[in-house]
């Protein structure tokens, strides 16, 4: 029987370690792309692929993401009586972008527990999962794309993205075979491979639509290093009974978890703003002088 994908899970209970000091009190989820907070655009872009049910993993400590999408009618009020009534809008669209819940992950114990937790929420159905460090601006075409694979082939499909040399360390690694233009049958996966070790430069990236047998999969595997059940591990196992697919993309995506790309995803959004775009440019061509750079 055809289906087709109506939930995401966002997995947000992460230390955020890199971004400390900061991250300490703010979750690193709500750290701003110029004025908009990282999570709100992996929670966009679901929505614009037709995703309105969105399950949010949470950690102690990040009451504010679930406060940022909440209503607040004392700043609206405030915002209505100042007639500030573009600012309105948009705070008040943030309720409304998704149907949104919440559960809390007490423990950091990777990214297949975080998915696990979502086995109740989501049932027998296949779902999309949309890690927040990794931001596309792409008007959701890659979650489209993957979202249409999976309806045509009934199969999981992960996203995949290549990578130079010893970058792929870093991510997870697909062996692939052909299986269409821009997509691959995978036939094995190795997380955070050797450069001399790795099947291909193929890497995992951060979104995933998954089959319900990933959730048996997850039961099936052990705690990696640090104690973490690995998503990775269990795509590998998943493998063993259905197929799994590679969804090949090359433009979009920022790392919002590492700090040159965060900055430089807030340098080209800002620049992508008509009422910045003038400003940060010229303040760009400034810095670049003064420094001796050009």
């Amino acid at each position: 029987m055809s289906e087709t994908v109506t939930k995401a899970v966002i997995p947000a209970a992460g230390l955020g370690t890199r971004f400390l000091p900061a991250s300490k009190s703010i979750p690193k989820e709500m750290l701003p792309l110029v004025d908009r907070p990282t999570i709100e655009y992996v929670i966009e872009e679901a929505a614009r692929a037709g995703i309105r049910d969105i399950l949010v993993v949470n950690g102690r400590g990040k009451g504010a993401i679930e406060d940022h999408f909440d209503r607040d009618p004392e700043l609206e009020a405030v915002l209505d009586q100042k007639g500030k009534h573009d600012l309105l809008k948009q705070v008040q669209a943030l309720a409304d972008l998704a149907d949104l819940h919440f559960v809390r992950q007490h423990e950091p114990l990777g990214l297949g527990h975080a998915v696990s937790m979502a086995r109740q929420h989501v049932g027998d159905e296949s779902f999309a999962v949309l890690l927040g460090d990794d931001v596309m601006i792409d008007d959701s075409a890659l979650l489209r794309s993957m979202i249409e694979i999976h309806d045509r082939e009934q199969a999981s499909v992960i996203a995949l993205l290549e990578v130079e040399g010893d970058e792929i360390s870093a991510y997870g690694s697909a062996e692939v075979e052909p299986y269409g233009t821009d997509v691959f049958r995978l036939k094995s996966v190795v997380e955070k491979p050797k450069p001399e070790d790795a099947p291909s430069q193929l890497a995992v990236i951060g979104r995933y639509v998954l089959r319900p047998g990933i959730f048996g999969a997850l039961d099936r595997i052990e705690p990696g290093a640090g104690g973490e059940l690995q998503l990775t591990d269990a795509i590998g196992v998943l493998l063993r009974d259905e197929p799994v697919l590679g969804r090949r993309f090359t433009e979009g995506r920022y790392d919002a978890g590492m700090k040159v790309d965060f900055l430089r995803a807030n340098l080209e959004l800002a620049l992508d703003r008509p009422e910045l775009a003038a400003d940060v440019e010229a303040m760009i061509v400034e810095v670049v002088r003064r420094r001796g750079l050009a």
